[in-house]
């Protein structure tokens, strides 16, 4: 049975069961996170914008999918890796998405990886802020699921530059949004994009790990 579109139509125990027969056969962790329960979440997405499946279907297949990370987290708990530099991120949907899915998934990547990382589900714009004044993180990652103005993005972009306690924090975007109209990096003043959690954490340890590197050595 083709895993992508179960969430539509069974539970999360029906799921583990799927998922636990690719966890005994070896796969690990971070592929099913990335291959399952990521490429799930973009079959549901794209369902929807083809009018195949409506907004409340949508959000129980993704609250399917997020309980199936909990309890596959659960299981296997991060291990944190000693590295030499532990960076921070910080991971939430844009305020006003009401899907953070994207945005627990490429956290649950980031902290396996050794990152000092969280996200925020379903946050206030006062509130992410308000957060990033308080606490220095090196990388904020941001999900657009809908379709958001590039103007209204752009400000939030440049607030969290404004704001945040760490001078040279990157900020990279990502998501179906951003997926679809990959221009929007530019033109909202993010630092990057990434099709997927993986490919976001490559692009994290380049442009916040590397470059930290170097200015270490150049110091």
């Amino acid at each position: 049975m083709q895993f992508a579109p179960m969430p539509l139509a069974h539970d999360v125990d029906d799921l583990m069961v799927e998922i636990d027969a690719f966890l005994k056969r070896g796969v690990p962790v971070e592929s099913v996170y990335i291959d399952l329960l990521g490429e799930s979440a973009r079959t549901l997405g794209e369902y929807w914008s083809a009018d195949e499946c409506d907004f409340v279907d949508v959000t129980m297949g993704l609250w399917r999918l997020q309980e199936v990370m909990r309890e596959v987290s659960s299981r296997f708990p991060v291990e944190h890796r000693e590295r030499p530099y532990r960076p921070s991120a910080l991971f939430s949907s844009v305020p006003g998405d009401q899907h953070s899915f994207g945005a627990l998934m490429v956290e649950e990547i980031f902290a396996r990886a050794g990152w000092d990382s969280e996200a925020l589900i379903e946050p206030q714009r006062g509130e992410m802020l308000q957060l990033l004044a308080e606490r220095s993180f090196d990388l904020v990652g941001l999900t657009v699921s809908n379709d958001c103005p590039s103007g209204q993005l752009a400000n939030l972009v440049s607030a969290i530059r404004s704001v945040s306690r760490c001078g040279t924090v990157k900020i990279i975007v990502g998501g179906r949004a951003i997926n679809t109209n990959p221009d929007l990096v530019d033109l909202v003043g993010a630092d990057g994009t990434a099709a997927d959690a993986c490919s976001a954490l490559v692009l994290a340890e380049r442009i916040v790990v590397e470059s930290n590197r170097v200015d270490l050595s150049q110091s």
